[in-house]
């Protein structure tokens, strides 16, 4: 075995090829190797500024298989447990099969940098990429925490940019309908579900409405999870203040809890919604734990079937989509191209909160109708909608009431 041989660095030492750094933590001799003098220098200067923990010798892929499981969140409001298998997707598929068999601690920021750049290379989307980007910064940052390794190598890595013809996942300003629109897209709906019905619906199948059903998503601004979470019991339609009370959501077929304390709220209802929604319960009604919305066998509502058979081939219908180019699956044939809804479920929360602004309500109210957490978060995103400049002062003159000047003569 080759001698250690002192360097210039104190505490740095050269082994054959390799060099090593020594020090101790809790009395203990401790070592680690480097491939650089560079490195062991660094090295062993981060351990002269107080950081001695040694770096334990743990791969990628067995510390992935162990934290996909048991992670609980890095906060205070934990984790939901519907991300953990977009975790689990997002890591599987783009980062184990390079990174399975390395040490945890031998990734650095480039090779982030690296892994994001051969995901655009690859033709996945900006939303992709994120995706996978948040999956290892939360699986990093446990590992800080755990003392395995000093830094998140994620932090800070930029993605790469986006092609021309992609478009920005969060481009410009939300898209929200025009009252032409809506009226248009629900006019397209009620007119297919008619052509449906005269084709010859199973026996016992009751009309599903849908344009009530989006319209109902306009009127009160509610998450898609949440609208397709609804009881008849959340349900207030008799009183001074009929109002949906909003308490749980449906994700991906499990009921689970609201995102924050601020959407549990109780949105109010109007006269011809109230009716609406007393006309169905008079059809529709099962029980106070039945949903308010519901296929033909009583079951709640799966919002990608109720997007892609009903209000996507409406939108398109329309006029509501844009034209993107679609990569042929054989070599050498034309790209095709193909309409895409520029409608979609959070659409509708984006014309409530247009309608509202429309109709004088200000941030605060806009921000508990729609259950944001933060009024901050709410003006941010709807500040497109407000109206621009100071406008004129007449309203001063009855806000403020005193005797008009006497003009002067010349």
């Amino acid at each position: 075995m080759p001698t250690m041989e002192k360097t210039k660095t104190p505490g740095v030492y050269k082994r054959g090829d390799r060099y090593v750094v020594t020090w101790r933590h809790r009395g203990k001799p401790k070592k680690e190797f480097f491939r650089t003098y560079a490195e062991a220098r660094e090295a062993k200067g981060k351990r002269n500024a107080g950081d001695r923990r040694p770096r334990t010798k743990v791969r990628f892929g067995s510390y992935f298989s162990n934290w996909i499981v048991t992670y609980a969140g890095r906060t205070a409001r934990g984790f939901s447990e519907s991300t953990r298998p977009e975790y689990r997707r997002a890591i599987e598929d783009h980062a184990l099969p390079t990174w399975e068999g390395w040490w945890i601690g031998e990734i650095e920021p480039g090779d982030a940098r690296e892994l994001f750049g051969a995901m655009r290379v690859e033709g996945k989307t900006t939303a992709q990429i994120k995706k996978t980007k948040g999956a290892l910064s939360a699986m990093f940052g446990t590992a800080v925490d755990d003392g395995l390794i000093p830094s998140n190598p994620v932090t800070g890595v930029r993605i790469p940019p986006a092609p021309e013809d992609e478009e920005p996942e969060d481009a410009g300003q939300p898209k929200s309908l025009t009252r032409a629109e809506i009226e248009a897209l629900l006019a397209e709906v009620d007119r297919r579900e008619k052509d449906e019905g005269r084709q010859g619906l199973p026996r016992n199948t009751k009309p599903s409405d849908w344009a009530g059903f989006f319209e109902f998503l306009i009127h009160t601004g509610l998450r898609i999870s949440e609208a397709v979470g609804l009881r008849w019991e959340h349900l207030v339609l008799t009183g001074e203040q009929p109002r949906v009370k909003v308490r749980e959501q449906l994700y991906k077929g499990h009921r689970k809890k609201l995102k924050s304390r601020s959407g549990k709220r109780d949105v109010p209802l109007s006269p011809g919604m109230t009716a609406r929604l007393l006309a169905r319960r008079r059809d529709h009604y099962v029980g106070p734990a039945g949903p308010v919305f519901a296929t033909a066998t009583g079951t709640p509502l799966t919002p990608s079937n109720v997007y892609s058979r009903v209000l996507a081939p409406a939108a398109i219908a329309v006029g509501l989509y844009l034209e993107i180019e679609v990569a042929p699956k054989a070599k050498g044939a034309e790209p095709k191209m193909r309409r895409r809804s520029t409608v979609s479920f959070h659409t509708f929360r984006h014309t409530c909160a247009s309608l509202l602004f429309d109709a004088g309500r200000n941030i605060k109210q806009v921000q508990e109708w729609l259950g944001h957490a933060d009024p901050g978060f709410t003006l941010r995103t709807y500040v497109h909608l407000m109206d621009e400049g100071v406008g004129n002062a007449a309203f001063m003159d009855t806000a403020i009431r005193r005797p008009p000047a006497l003009s002067r003569q010349p």
